[in-house]
């Protein structure tokens, strides 16, 4: 037997391994006589790349760990003092291992199918729970983007909620006391839809100037002053202003809610409950608001409902008002939220609950105050008054403390007006305070002795203190041990599938395999302790593997230059639509502004173009699934003069190649517009054609989908945007510093998240998969799921009909099948999906993009033991279908119209239903070995709507009482 030494185990195997008999089976059952006829059968000649992938050598997974430890050895992890919303925090062990470690959490998609979702339901439930309890509002979501972005989804919510005297009031004013990076991305997101924004002193803004509309204050303010707004919100709202106050979740613990001052809405972080500040993100935002509001609330939210057999049930509510239902009239584009994310701050607060809340922070209060109560000692002076965790001090000496701090390897916030800020969290212990102290002192040329007690008093004045209580639910007040804690997990876990069980075939979503090599450097305290504002000498090895991510993506997509801000997919479109609006507006031509946009795009495309200030124009698909040249050229014609761009999905959201799509980036080139792709489906590109290829001029890339960061159960995700070299300058910029290296014209290309990098913590993630797959590796991948797709395709010919296919017959990465027909026996496509299910399986893309069909995609990563297994169960169900067609089955009382069956419905004594409870249960041989079992039977949505309850319910409700 002979070896090669130098040889490691290739990574790509591990991805997307067949071994060679497997491969030539699949072959043979589409009819290929290879897999690079395959992809010549289905990619149009024109658009193929004519060299590889020039990337570097894949490394193995234990040169890849050794490899980027040493970048990450590049990042100086000092005491954070900068706060300005981001804090280092304490992730307890049991919720970093079960949770944030875990892939039965992480692998698992956005709850849509939620009788396969009901622990993160509840754990999100638990999450609405602690945000509306401590900011004292009625409703809330399960988390936004960051804090600007909600505070940006405030401005535009109230916007559109003018009423009486302000009915045409344009402006939203802005407490200077916001977050700098706040005030930012307001200004971006305010300017295309035409609010004005004025900055300026909340204490002497005239309100009663009929142009405002709105009011954002920050609870504290930025500089860590605890202003009561209660008078001031009283006053706008005998005006007719509503007020959004972004407030620290964690300072609700002791200080007067926003709710009981009267607050609106009320916006902000939950970063500091457990979840690493990680150069930026991702974090949890948050969004609450009055109950009157529930119909105009962004992003998700997660609502209690019945079961078929009427017990209680959780799933999304009001899912009417979302992008993918709405489109241009959404109220936001907010798709990929930070549900991972929300997930660990809402077993953060079930871990501690609200004593343990209330004592965390207290300490943190009291490390301020003793800082303050020392320095001044040393005739500094404190310019903040009442303060929970964050003083500012002015002094003549900054350079000199700057100089110091770092010596004792300490970051404060410097400000323009030489004024120092210094902010506390629960990670700083009394020793830290100690060497803070001292560098102050050293400074001053302090002499004396630093007489300090390690216990303190305090007390804020009465009308700042908080007197309501909080976190009273049993679900806050029973898991505070380990053992406790770990089995509530456990439990939560055991309810929900996710990529640990089987393949979940998700048309448009992507959802490979997240290596467990790829995940391992998140958590190292390298990438995850710094923070995003941290000196840029600092982040020596952040800085290293964004340039380098940057230059792998462009050699990907052809294009010149990347931004890594956009923190979801969604954002990715609005920054490249704001790059092609801020293109047009530089060479005079503001008045373009038409975005045509096909009938099948992403929800998520009319939504984003709304935002940026577009009108939107759809234009019609043929019969075969392409974009209609005819109808687009006429269009593009008719518009010629106001046509900003295009957005098309390439291949198309129908799972097709189109052929004229080179045809079509000239059209529009031609009328002046320029060609925005959506990279949503880019798993089909990568290494056999390129955006630039094509013809676009800016692409945004789901890396939470190409490019392996986990879909968390609906976040987070990152969604940079890939330009050709004339909108470069265009490209996002940040207020703290300039990630383009260069300055930007001022109102052209402010920032689109909080943090300059956006979630610059799981680029590790991408960056680990492009390393460790290299050129070749990634090619492999994109032909391994066109392979996968078509051989899907071909197993279930003759079962199901396929709605779109290109020219020679064959798929993209993903197919449509066609369910309409059943409708005759009156199966919809949901039953269908339901009864997945109890085969244990998710249900592929339900109802998108076309009415009554699913839409499957399966990775590259599956096996074809898993393929067979899917296709065996979508077989046995169409046969079930046949069965009520031939009026073997009853139409109402059968196994789709009743699925899922739970196990406490098969285990009932009394049975009534027509069939039998193993047809139920075990439909396939391979169930009775490895069975999924749905916690709750179907789902009653139009219930839980009519009935919504956005908060933790009492136990009581849990119990086996049917509920009228």
């Amino acid at each position: 037997m002979k070896i090669n030494l130098r040889n490691q185990d290739k990574f790509e195997n591990r991805h997307h391994g067949k071994d060679a008999q497997e491969l030539q089976d699949m072959l043979d059952k589409i009819g290929a006589a290879s897999l690079d006829e395959l992809i010549d059968q289905t990619l149009p000649s024109a658009i193929r790349l004519q060299k590889p992938l020039n990337l570097p050598n894949p490394k193995s997974e234990k040169e890849f760990l050794e490899g980027i430890k040493r970048v990450a050895s590049k990042n100086a992890v000092l005491k954070s003092y900068i706060g300005t919303g981001y804090y280092d925090t304490i992730t307890p062990n049991v919720i970093l291992r079960n949770i944030l470690e875990n892939p039965a959490w992480y692998t698992a998609y956005t709850p849509y199918q939620a009788e396969i979702a009901q622990g993160r339901l509840e754990m999100l439930l638990n999450f609405q729970t602690v945000v509306t309890d401590l900011t004292g509002m009625e409703i809330a979501n399960a988390s936004l983007l960051d804090e600007a972005t909600a505070s940006a989804e405030a401005m535009t919510m109230l916007h559109s909620l003018r009423a009486g005297s302000r009915k045409k009031a344009n402006t939203f004013f802005v407490s200077e006391l916001c977050h700098p990076q706040t005030i930012d991305l307001i200004y971006t997101r305010a300017r295309p839809i035409g609010i004005e924004v004025v900055v300026g002193d909340h204490a002497t803004v005239d309100l009663t100037s009929e142009e405002i509309y709105g009011v954002l204050v920050q609870y504290p303010a930025t500089n860590g002053e605890v202003i009561d707004y209660t008078d001031f919100i009283s006053a706008a709202h005998e005006l007719n202003i509503s007020v959004a106050v972004a407030a620290d979740l964690l300072s609700l613990a002791l200080l007067k809610s926003p709710g009981e001052m009267g607050a609106d809405v009320v916006v902000g972080s939950s970063q500091r409950f457990g979840v690493p500040m990680g150069y930026g993100g991702p974090h949890a935002a948050f969004f609450a608001t009055k109950e009157a509001f529930k119909r105009n609330i962004p992003g998700r939210i997660i609502g209690v409902s019945v079961d078929g057999e009427g017990n209680r049930a959780l799933r999304m509510a009001l899912q009417t008002r979302e992008q993918h239902i709405r489109r241009e009239k959404a109220t936001s584009n907010i798709c990929t939220a930070q549900v991972l994310l929300a997930v660990i701050a809402g077993a953060y607060a079930v871990y501690h609950g609200p004593e343990g809340i209330k004592t965390i922070a207290s300490r943190v209060h009291g490390l301020a105050t003793l800082f303050v109560d020392t320095i001044r000692k040393f005739h500094y002076e404190v310019v903040t008054t009442d303060f929970f965790d964050t003083v500012t001090i002015k002094t003549p000496l900054t350079r000199k403390v700057r100089e110091q701090a770092l010596k004792w390897g300490i970051n404060l916030r410097y400000n323009k007006d030489e004024s120092i800020t210094v902010a506390f969290d629960e990670a700083k212990s009394f020793d830290d305070v100690i060497a803070l102290l001292n560098v102050f002192a050293e400074v001053s040329g302090f002499q004396g002795e630093m007489v300090i007690d390690e216990e303190l008093e305090f007390a804020f004045p009465e009308n700042l203190a908080r007197t309501s209580e909080y976190l009273t639910h049993p679900v806050f007040n029973t898991h505070h041990t380990e053992h406790e804690m770990l089995r509530y997990l456990k439990s939560l876990e055991n309810k929900d599938l996710s990529l640990v069980h089987s393949m979940i075939s998700l048309g448009s979503c992507t959802m490979k395999l997240n290596a467990t090599a790829e995940m391992i450097p998140l958590t190292w305290p390298e990438f995850g302790e710094i923070h995003p504002f941290a000196p840029t000498n600092q982040v020596g090895g952040y800085a290293q593997l964004v340039s380098e991510l940057n230059i792998w993506l462009c050699e990907i997509t052809g294009f010149a230059a990347m931004s890594f801000q956009p923190n979801s997919g969604a954002q990715g479109e609005y920054a490249g639509l704001m790059a092609i609006r801020a293109y047009h507006a530089s060479r005079g031509e503001e008045h373009r502004n038409v975005a045509l946009i096909p009938s099948s795009a992403h929800g998520t495309n009319p939504a984003s173009a709304v935002m940026a200030g577009m009108k939107v124009v759809v234009t019609k698909c043929d019969e075969r699934g392409n974009i209609d040249v005819e109808d687009l050229r006429a269009k593009a014609e008719q518009y010629s003069n106001d046509l900003s761009c295009l957005m098309v999905t390439y291949p198309s959201t129908h799972g097709v190649y189109e052929e004229s799509i080179i045809e079509i980036c000239e059209m529009i080139h031609s009328h002046g517009g320029q060609v925005y792709m959506d990279g949503a489906n880019m798993n089909a590109q990568v290494g056999l054609t390129s955006p630039a290829t094509i013809g676009a001029d800016v692409c945004h890339l789901n890396l939470h989908k190409t490019f392996c960061i986990p879909h968390g159960g609906g976040g987070p995700g990152v969604g940079p945007i890939g330009v050709a070299e004339h909108l470069m300058p265009f490209l996002p910029g940040h207020v703290n510093f300039n990630v383009q290296g260069e300055h930007l014209p001022d109102g052209e290309a402010g920032a689109v998240s909080a943090a300059p990098y956006g979630s610059a913590s799981i680029l590790t993630i991408s960056y680990a998969y492009i390393a460790m797959m290299g050129g070749e590796g990634l090619t492999n991948a994109t032909k391994y799921a066109i392979l996968n797709a078509n051989y899907i395709k071909e197993r279930l010919s003759g079962y199901f009909d396929v709605l779109y296919t290109g020219a020679n017959g064959r798929c993209a990465h993903e197919m449509i099948l066609d369910c309409r027909s059943f409708k005759a026996a009156g199966v919809e496509a949901e039953d269908l999906a339901k009864r997945l299910m109890d085969y244990g399986f998710h249900a592929p893309t339900l109802s998108f993009p076309v009415a009554g069909t699913l839409m499957i995609e399966p990775t590259e990563s599956e096996s074809k033991a898993e393929l067979d297994r899917f296709c065996d169960a979508m077989i046995s169900i169409r046969k079930e279908i046949q069965e009520i067609q031939d009026g073997i089955a009853d139409r109402a009382d059968n196994v789709l119209k009743n699925a899922p069956h739970t196990s406490r419905v098969l285990l009932s004594e009394e049975w009534t239903r027509s069939y039998s409870r193993e047809k139920a249960a075990f439909p396939l041989p391979y169930l009775r070995f490895n069975k999924f079992w749905p916690s709750v039977s179907r789902v009653d949505s139009a219930y839980g709507d009519r009935n919504l309850i956005c908060s933790c319910i009492p136990v009581e409700a849990y119990s086996d009482v049917e509920v009228n």
